[in-house]
């Protein structure tokens, strides 16, 4: 994984501190034009990954790129599923049916439906997750996907229930159809380790809040520190900077300093706050416990995996 993610938080109008600066950046991104803007801006500052939820507005992203290969040959998305209000407006726009239709994989209506069909029938989980998981990568198709995360919404849930077998589904369907290692986002990380290792998930690439004040990090941040220094797991760190409850600087340095994190996930508006961030992780988190920052963009087409 690069060392330096962008987020797409910013885009959809989502702060944890701020109602007012969400209602800004939210009105902000309104037009696609303005989100592709500033994911120009950061890819041309390096930042070639783009770790997004599955939001309906990031399958005209995906188109932008889809249609632009030569340009963003070397562009990656890690997307991270189910974005649960996009099933709850499908239904409500288009009702039970055309809601199905609309995020049926694109191998086939039939095919789709006869999994669908028999996996209700049956409650065979295994089967729906399947099916859902096509669905929420059909806007990807064509592009380059290494990493696919199951969204903390319902790794936590899972994780509350018990239901350790759909972590072992997840991960073998992502990389059995689409080549991709799995991901998982929690609000829970000293919960979930074990519950991977049980369901037999080896090395698991998580993302889970990791800050200096604890912000959002259940168990504390003695017990992070701890998970950290064990190993077993490739940490992705997400609200480092505690939605700005941190100065940069010192949240980066901090970061800097622990052992076994392998990414860092931010999101930015501004040129300036990109180039200042990827500066500052440069300058203080050390390479070689992180994948480098790409110095400029490829402009030469490589192998593009499909979706």
């Amino acid at each position: 994984m690069d060392r330096l993610l962008f987020g797409d938080n910013q885009f959809f109008g989502i702060n944890h501190m701020s109602e007012e600066k969400a209602r800004a950046q939210s009105m902000r991104f309104q037009e696609i034009s303005a989100v592709i803007d500033v994911l120009d801006c950061a890819f041309d500052q390096g930042i070639r990954t783009f770790m997004c939820t599955t939001h309906d507005r990031i399958a005209q992203v995906a188109g932008h790129m889809r249609a632009n290969p030569s340009r963003y040959a070397s562009y990656q998305f890690y997307p991270c599923m189910p974005y649960a209000h996009k099933y709850a407006n499908a239904v409500t726009e288009d009702g039970m049916v055309g809601a199905i239709r609309r995020f049926l994989p694109s191998e086939g209506l039939l095919n789709a439906a006869l999994r669908g069909g028999k996996s209700l029938a049956t409650k065979d989980i295994e089967g729906i997750t399947t099916l859902l998981i096509d669905s929420e990568m059909k806007m990807f198709e064509g592009l380059n996907t290494p990493v696919v995360f199951l969204q903390n919404v319902v790794v936590d849930l899972l994780l509350g229930l018990g239901f350790k077998d759909a972590f072992r589904v997840f991960s073998q369907h992502v990389r059995k159809r689409y080549g991709a290692e799995p991901g998982f986002i929690t609000m829970n990380l000293p919960a979930l380790l074990p519950v991977l290792r049980e369901a037999g998930v080896e090395n698991p690439i998580v993302c889970s809040n990791i800050n200096k004040i604890g912000f959002r990090m259940c168990g504390g941040v003695d017990e992070y520190e701890r998970l950290l220094r064990g190993g077993g797991f490739r940490a992705v760190a997400m609200s480092v900077f505690a939605s700005g409850a941190i100065p940069a600087e010192e949240a980066i340095r901090w970061l800097g300093q622990l052992p076994n994190v392998e990414s860092m996930v931010f999101g930015a508006s501004s040129a300036t706050n990109i180039r200042s961030t990827r500066d500052l992780v440069e300058r203080l988190m050390p390479a070689t416990a992180m994948s480098p920052i790409v110095s400029a963009a490829p402009q030469q087409p490589l192998v593009r995996m499909g979706g």
